[in-house]
C-alpha cells in the first residue's frame, strides 16, 4: 500500500519523536509536515478522513456508497467505521447518483402465441449452490446517437455474468446467441434442471426460446407482469454496469463492445462485492463449489 503524504504526516505526528528523523525515513519534506501541522488548526478533525472518501467517491463518479467506500479504504488497509463514512458524506455534500429506469420493459410486449411461466424462482435469490439458478434480461445502452442492446446471464448464486452478448439490433439472435456464449464458457456443464429465470418480455416468451431452453433441459421461471424486484439479480449487475462504464464516450460499436467485454471480465474477476463476503464473483464460486463438495 502506497501512503499518501497526509497519511505519512499522521503517523509521525502520531509518534511524537524527532520529526526530522521520522520524516527522513518516511521521505516527505520535513518543511511539508510543519505547514501540514499549521493547517491542521484551520480545518475540521476529520478533514483527512473526508479527503480520503472524497477521492474515492469522485473516482466512482459520485455513484459510489457507503459499502464501495468501506471496501475501497480495506483495500487500502484503512478501516473506517460504516456509520462514520455516512456521516462525513452527508456533512461534506457527497451526494450519490441514482440509476434511472431502464424503459426496455416498458416496450416489451408479447404477442398472442406466446407463452409466459409461472414465477419458480419467487424471488428466492438467497442461492448457495453455483450453476442451479440463472437469470436473464436485456438493457438499452445509447452510445453515440445510437442504440445497442446487452443481453447477459447471470448465475444468481455466485453472481457471475456466465454469458453475455451485445447487438445492435433487438431480434432473437441475441439471445439465442447469449445461450450460445454461456455454453462456450460452462462447455463441460450439464444444464439440465438449471432454472432460468426472466421477466415477460417476447424474447422469452417466444417459441424459439422455450424450444431452445427445453433443448438445454434447464427450466423455464418468469417474473409476474409488472415486477421488476422479480428478477432483481440481474437489474442490479445492469445497474452497476451503467453506474461504472462511461458507455455514452464510445464512437464505434466495436469500442462498445470492447468496453463491455472488459467490465465484465473486471466484474467477474475483480469486483469485490460486500455481500460475498468481499469476493469477487469467482472467488465467491470457487469458494461454494469447496463448501458443497462431498466430503
Amino acid at each position: 500500500m502506497v501512503l499518501k503524504p497526509f497519511q505519512k504526516f499522521e503517523i509521525i505526528r502520531n509518534i511524537g519523536k524527532n520529526p526530522k528523523k521520522m520524516c527522513e525515513i518516511a521521505r516527505v519534506s520535513r518543511t511539508g509536515y510543519y505547514k501540514w501541522l499549521k493547517s491542521l488548526k484551520n480545518k475540521p478533525k476529520d478533514y483527512n478522513d473526508y479527503i480520503l472518501i472524497k477521492e474515492i467517491f469522485e473516482k466512482g463518479k459520485s455513484k459510489y456508497g457507503w459499502r464501495n467506500i468501506q471496501m475501497k479504504l480495506l483495500e487500502q488497509g484503512i478501516v473506517m467505521n460504516h456509520k462514520k463514512i455516512v456521516r462525513i458524506k452527508n456533512k461534506y455534500k457527497l451526494i450519490t447518483k441514482i440509476r434511472r429506469k431502464n424503459p426496455y420493459r416498458d416496450i416489451m410486449k408479447k404477442t398472442r402465441e406466446h407463452r409466459t411461466f409461472n414465477n419458480v424462482l419467487a424471488r428466492n435469490f438467497k442461492q448457495d449452490v453455483p450453476r442451479k439458478v440463472f437469470c436473464t434480461d436485456i438493457t438499452y445502452l445509447q452510445f453515440n446517437g445510437r442504440m445497442a442492446y446487452l443481453s447477459a446471464i447471470k448465475d444468481i448464486a455466485s453472481r457471475e455474468i456466465i454469458g453475455w452478448n451485445l447487438s445492435l439490433r433487438l431480434k432473437m439472435d441475441i439471445v439465442f446467441d447469449t445461450i450460445k456464449n454461456m455454453k462456450k464458457s460452462e462447455a463441460e456443464a450439464s444444464f439440465k434442471n438449471i432454472l432460468i429465470h426472466s421477466d415477460q418480455g417476447f424474447h422469452y416468451t417466444s417459441p424459439g426460446f422455450i424450444s431452445k431452453v427445453k433443448e438445454l433441459n434447464m427450466v423455464q421461471s418468469m417474473s409476474r407482469r409488472g415486477n421488476c424486484i422479480d428478477n432483481a439479480p440481474i437489474e442490479s449487475f445492469f445497474g452497476h454496469f451503467k453506474d461504472e462504464v462511461d458507455y455514452k464516450k464510445c464512437r464505434t460499436f466495436e469500442e462498445l463492445r470492447g468496453l463491455t467485454a472488459e467490465y465484465i471480465n473486471y466484474y467477474n474477476n475483480k469486483r469485490r462485492q460486500w455481500n460475498l463476503n468481499k469476493m469477487t464473483p469467482i472467488e465467491y464460486r470457487n469458494y461454494l463449489f469447496s463448501v458443497n463438495s462431498p466430503k
